[in-house]
């Protein structure tokens, strides 16, 4: 099809969601957005990632960090800028829009959806499994215990729903919010690209 196609992923933490968009932006040929949208929106802001890197999914990181170092914020003057959690989203956001009017993109995360909810052709996606599933997971990724796996994916979701909520009005993870819920703890991650693949092909009517 001519027009750009945009694929939001929303994702729990280990459920893979990350790596099965990585797995449908190759498939339609699209540029896939993660934290590469940080280096995008630092490019937009003249602040440094490293920055943006600090605030990344998290809501009220001005309240809870005082102690910010001046380098953080680039060639910029930091005097001149009004400068907020909500300047942070702003400019997060205007990078997403700009990379959605350039070309087709998978999106992770970062409200991307509500941040292009007046977009056409613009599919959203969450990403879910079972607890078990995802604490196996984030063991085998970064080599922990059961019990330091649980406690990092409690602590990140509840970081990453308040994120979402606060800026979108809407709920994070509740179906309600998204065009299509899937658990990849039944069939695994590339069975379960093959079924979202699917799914946007008639979505977009992609022949």
């Amino acid at each position: 099809m001519d027009e750009n196609i945009i694929i939001n992923v929303g994702r729990q933490i280990g459920s893979g969601g990350r790596s099965i968009a990585k797995m449908l932006a190759d498939e339609f040929g699209c540029k896939f957005y993660d934290k590469e949208l940080l280096n995008l929106a630092a490019k937009e802001s003249g602040f440094s990632e490293k920055f943006f890197e600090q605030n990344d999914e998290q809501k009220g990181f001005f309240l809870n960090r005082f102690n910010i170092h001046i380098p953080l914020f680039g060639e910029s003057n930091f005097y001149k800028n009004t400068f907020s959690d909500e300047s942070l989203y702003k400019f997060q956001s205007d990078a997403i829009r700009k990379a959605a009017d350039q070309s087709s993109c998978v999106f992770v995360g970062r409200t991307a959806d509500y941040v292009l909810r007046d977009h056409n052709n613009v599919i959203n996606i969450f990403i879910t499994a079972s607890m078990d599933c995802r604490i196996k997971r984030v063991c085998k990724r970064l080599g922990c215990t059961r019990a330091e796996a649980r406690k990092l994916i409690t602590k990140g979701e509840s970081e990453r729903a308040s994120y979402y909520n606060y800026y979108t009005g809407k709920r994070w993870g509740h179906s309600e919010s998204y065009d299509l819920c899937i658990d990849s703890g039944h069939l695994g991650l590339e069975e379960t690209e093959k079924i979202i693949a699917t799914f946007i092909r008639k979505w977009f009517k992609i022949k």
